[in-house]
């Protein structure tokens, strides 16, 4: 199980959840932040200072942004796993289903 950045984050990238991770899973997207699956340990820190209720344990994602399970989890296939996300720097790409979406205001 893991943690899941979800729709209310795209092109709000307010990085807050990257200071509080302690184990430097949450990746920089260009108009979102992603979670790598394999190196999030669980422990819940960066959910409760996203400003906009974006992360959300696996089991308790809304219905309405499932889709974005597979967006956290397909995103880090050609990647792999780097080890960390200060090790990569911020990704100049999304995820087909975060580069369709309209732009937010």
């Amino acid at each position: 199980m893991t943690y899941v950045i979800a729709q209310p984050c795209v092109d709000v990238l307010d990085k807050g959840c990257i200071d509080e991770c302690p184990v430097d899973c949450i990746y920089e997207g260009e108009r979102m932040l992603y979670i790598h699956p394999d190196e999030c340990v669980d422990c819940g820190a960066c959910e409760p200072v996203c400003p906009v209720e974006a992360i959300y344990y696996e089991d308790d994602l809304p219905e309405q942004w499932s889709e974005f399970y597979k967006a956290n989890v397909d995103f880090f296939d050609d990647l792999g796993s780097p080890g960390g996300a200060s090790k990569v720097g911020k990704i100049e790409s999304d995820h087909p289903i975060v580069a369709k979406l309209p732009q937010q205001a």
